[in-house]
């Protein structure tokens, strides 16, 4: 199971928001670099990164700051945030980044889905954010038709998708711990492998979802335990 530290981008600054909230951000680094290359020392296999300012406008923002980090960290990053074209994915792969992650079009069309998976396969994932198991677009802003996640799971899994990223929004950000019930749901349900984010607080919500490691929790996404000093990412990959 991979422990996965999270740089959220807004006006090239390093954020964490509450519940996906643009009116309740906090700025904790306006060094994206810095913070990457800090992740890269305490250890990190990947780094999870995503462009709050391309979620919300449906264009990537900030990819010439992942650009950057891509050239001066030896850490694969992953990225996600207002990528909605297959010539988008391209150039983000193109650039140095090792996959790209999908929410809003992935929802939204199926073909596009369909046709990135065949020309991408495992360079690209799906992130499944949702709130009261319903599927949330366009950064967390809009509910999608009252799409049920564990819908939009199975299609993905038909595409032929074996992992996704699981975020519940009303988790995310607040501390409180993940929603260990709708991950196990999922997971039994699809029989996908999970990335689970959202609410991750201390080191023992980590050895919570390492037991359901067999299951299918491949990895953990952590954000704002990290940067409000919970606990190290070095320890943390110790619990897993």
């Amino acid at each position: 199971m991979i422990i996965i530290p999270a740089i959220d981008l807004k006006d090239g600054c390093v954020v964490r928001l509450f519940q996906g909230k643009l009116d309740e951000k906090k700025v904790y680094s306006k060094d994206p670099i810095k913070t990457a290359k800090h992740w890269a020392r305490q250890g990190a296999q990947l780094i999870h990164i995503v462009d709050l300012d391309g979620a919300s406008t449906g264009t990537p923002i900030n990819l010439g700051i992942v650009e950057a980090i891509a050239k001066e960290v030896p850490v694969p990053l992953e990225f996600g945030g207002g990528v909605r074209k297959i010539e988008t994915i391209k150039r983000v792969l193109d650039s140095g980044i090792s996959r790209v992650v999908l929410g809003t079009k992935a929802a939204q069309d199926s073909d596009f889905l369909i046709e990135a998976f065949k020309k991408f396969r495992n360079k690209i994932i799906v992130s499944i954010d949702a709130k009261d198991g319903k599927v949330l677009i366009k950064g967390w802003q809009e509910s999608y038709a009252s799409l049920d996640a564990l819908v939009l799971a199975k299609d993905i899994k038909e595409i032929g998708f074996k992992e996704v990223i699981y975020t519940d929004v009303s988790k995310d950000g607040t501390l409180t711990g993940p929603n260990i019930k709708a991950i196990k749901t999922l997971i039994k349900e699809t029989k996908l492998n999970v990335i689970a984010s959202g609410g991750i607080s201390c080191l023992e919500d980590i050895k919570k979802l390492k037991t359901l490691e067999k299951s299918g929790v491949t990895g953990i996404i952590v954000g704002k335990a990290l940067y409000e000093g919970k606990f190290t990412l070095t320890e943390a990959l110790k619990c897993s």
